[in-house]
């Protein structure tokens, strides 16, 4: 991995821990990423390979990335404090980005330098994936959309916590 790579990875994860404690709710919340993972697109999405079973890897691990990306957002605390939306990634959310983010750093790290790359070689040729770059794809293609699933969950969710009207309260001497 590149210094680059190994930046944006650590990047990534640590966007969760900074929402581990309680803070407002603001463009930087959705921005920050959503840059982070277009930087990654832009330098790794040459190409999405469609030959073999490329696209069925490629679909699958997108798949993955969304499943992640939206039960990260729901698990994330969203509540409205004098005006201001409030944002507090919980446990299950930190651990699905961590599991998420982890898993591809990890799967890099095996690959280049702990002797994964002959196992994905083989697992490649007898499912008919024609190369690297199916990889990469698929890969790249799981963050983003780990990513923009989360980040549009929780926006859809500040919405509804925003939108919410307040509960009535009953006026003294009343009955209901």
């Amino acid at each position: 991995m590149t210094a680059t790579e190994w930046i944006t990875d650590i990047a990534l994860v640590l966007i969760v821990f900074r929402q581990l404690r309680e803070g407002r709710l603001d463009r930087k919340t959705f921005l920050l990423p959503l840059a982070i993972v277009a930087f990654v697109a832009y330098s790794y999405l040459d190409s999405v390979p469609t030959a073999g079973n490329d696209l069925v890897l490629i679909a699958t691990l997108t798949a993955v990335g969304a499943a992640l990306g939206i039960a990260g957002g729901i698990h994330t605390r969203i509540r409205a404090l004098d005006g201001d939306l409030l944002i507090k990634a919980g446990a299950v959310s930190a651990t699905l980005w961590i599991v998420g983010m982890g898993a591809r750093m990890g799967f890099q790290t095996w690959v280049e330098h702990g002797g994964g790359a002959d196992d994905v070689a083989r697992f490649s040729l007898t499912h008919h994936i024609t190369g690297q770059q199916a990889w990469v794809t698929a890969f790249v293609l799981m963050a983003l959309t780990e990513v923009v699933t989360r980040v549009a969950t929780i926006y859809v969710r500040s919405r509804t916590v925003r939108t919410a009207p307040a509960p009535a309260r009953p006026v003294l001497g009343t009955t209901l």
